[in-house]
């Protein structure tokens, strides 16, 4: 396992407090995934298993880590005979597919900056991204709809220089052409060429529930943070095979499809669907043997429906989940059907694992768990001092101790933002939540989505859990609306699910139901019914987009 080589002492903690005193993680002068992992992997142990990667179309390719450093060397020969050098910026948008660990390792080799991008982005967040980051390159899986997206932005994306794609278009350039051509080593750049542990690695454009998305910036070191979230969080098994489900257009993709997983000496399973199937994950899951996995409550919640009598999971061994909280109902239900207490974790795109459930603590269904090691992680209210037990605040980072290992630079070229997310020695996440008597941390909401009513602060994400628990209830949004006497009053505004009508009677029926499974003062006033929810592109719903609708009301 090559991650023993960076911890500092014992690796094997059982005991989470002996884990959060004692962990430590050594980081070498220059430090580069690609070459001291990946590469060094290939040397040691050139037929270990690195990815297994399949589609829906039966294609399916396993990879050694010897594979992959030839496949990494080859492409970043080919990014080098297309100008791309140290320093520049290139979008890879590839969902899944398995040419994004070629350019992603190829970057890092040359020390350029990878920008993963979702394949759901359209013209105008193509030509937003393309101008904030100043993109080199494009490279694309062969889809005719976002490519299309893609070449109607290019009038007004003046930096990008080269387009590529997996399979063949007019006015692209084929890479599956391309890099049969490439020669087959590429040598470690040197002085002035290398890169160093400060250089950008990274960058991701956050979900932007209000506002354009930030640009989030991570270092060369930036992997090694990971080992925590793979090795105790996730709890991957040496030579076992791990999967996230997020596409690669997103920070959670680098958190369970590469780094930590890869450090801890488990293979990444990639299943590239176009189309989420309960049962066809389950078959993929039987089918190659996955040990480990980790997916938001969302999907859990859609997989408990299955008939598990169907699937031989015997060879999983422990699940993980993030994203939102988890439901008692879903975490009870996964637990009867396969005997595994799935365990919950917090982070940010700036961050990693940053608050989970560790070895020797008792998950509890809905908290996040308890600070990861490395993180100082406290809860503050508006002037700055340390709630108390059951005392909602702002969940920040306290930075005078040191940085957290693989916590992020600071938003690229936006120093104002930056300089506004570390005030007094803190970093602020924006994010509310309370410990309770055990120091278990439950998440609240954002800052700015918090209601406050007749002088109560009601978090809209808990009384979003409570009506998720009615059957009648697909998805829902609680947001504050203005109210003369109350400053704000609850609404939720809900899409229902198959089988039930919106209706006078369903809307008595819900507020009833909020009434009797939480306190009276949190139960909504005022429930909408509407086909769909308004969200990002990464799928999280935008509270400020209905609070701006119902404001112009």
């Amino acid at each position: 396992m090559m991650f023993k080589k960076y911890v500092k002492g014992n690796q094997d903690y059982t005991n989470y407090e002996e884990l959060k005193d004692n962990f430590s993680i050594e980081i070498p002068e220059n430090f580069n995934f690609a070459y001291d992992v990946v590469d060094e992997y290939a040397k040691t142990e050139p037929n270990r298993t690195a990815l297994v990667w399949c589609d829906d179309n039966d294609e399916e390719i396993t990879f050694s880590f010897l594979d992959l450093k030839r496949a990494s060397d080859k492409t970043a020969n080919f990014l080098l005979s297309q100008g791309i050098k140290k320093g520049d910026a290139v979008m890879l948008i590839l969902r899944r597919r398995y040419e994004f660990w070629f350019f992603l390792l190829a970057l890092h080799k040359i020390g350029a900056i990878a920008v993963p991008a979702t394949n759901l982005l359209l013209k105008s967040d193509i030509e937003y991204r393309t101008n904030a980051a100043g993109i080199k390159m494009i490279v694309a899986l062969e889809d005719k709809d976002l490519q299309h997206q893609i070449d109607s932005a290019m009038p007004n994306s003046p930096t990008v220089q080269t387009l590529v794609t997996t399979g063949h278009r007019e006015g692209w350039i084929s890479f599956a052409d391309a890099y049969t051509e490439q020669p087959q080593e590429f040598q470690r750049p040197q002085g002035a060429e290398a890169s160093s542990n400060d250089d950008i690695m990274l960058l991701y454009f956050t979900s932007g529930t209000s506002g354009y998305p930030k640009m989030v910036q991570h270092n060369f070191a930036y992997p090694l943070g990971h080992i925590v979230t793979a090795k105790y969080w996730q709890k991957v098994v040496d030579g076992g095979l791990h999967l996230t489900l997020a596409e690669t257009g997103w920070a959670k993709a680098v958190w369970g499809k590469i780094y930590g997983q890869w450090l801890a000496g488990s293979a990444v399973f990639a299943y590239d669907m176009i189309t989420f199937v309960p049962g066809r994950l389950l078959e993929k899951m039987e089918k190659y043997k996955v040990t480990t996995f980790c997916a938001p409550p969302t999907v859990y919640r859609y997989l408990v429906r299955q008939d598990f009598t169907k699937y031989n999971l015997s060879s999983l061994v422990h699940c993980t989940t993030a994203g939102e909280a988890l439901n008692a109902e879903i975490f009870n239900k996964f637990y009867e059907k396969t005997g595994l207490k799935m365990q919950e974790g917090y982070g940010q795109t700036e961050l990693t694992l940053t608050i989970g459930n560790f070895d020797g603590m008792e998950p509890k269904p809905g908290s996040m768990g308890k600070p990861a090691p490395g993180y100082n992680i406290d809860i503050i209210d508006s002037e700055g001092n340390t709630c108390a037990a059951g005392e909602v605040g702002e969940i920040v980072i306290r930075l005078d101790k040191g940085r957290p290992f693989g916590m992020f630079a600071g938003y690229y070229k936006d120093e104002q933002r930056t300089q506004e997310a570390f005030m007094d020695g803190l970093y602020h996440t924006g994010d509310m939540a309370y410990t309770d008597e055990d120091g278990y941390f439950w998440f609240v909401g954002r800052i700015d989505d918090m209601i406050k009513s007749a002088g109560f602060r009601i978090s809209p994400f808990e009384v979003e859990s409570t009506l998720m628990q009615h059957p009648a209830v697909l998805e829902c949004a609680v947001t504050g609306v203005a109210d003369d006497t109350r400053n704000q009053v609850v609404k939720a505004t809900i899409v229902v699910a198959p089988g039930y009508e919106p209706s006078q009677h369903l809307s008595m029926e819900l507020q009833e139901f909020a009434k009797t499974e939480s306190a009276l003062y949190k139960a909504p006033r005022l429930i909408e019914f509407v086909k769909e929810l308004p969200k990002t592109i990464s799928g999280k719903i935008r509270h400020v987009a209905i609070r701006n609708k119902d404001n112009q009301k």
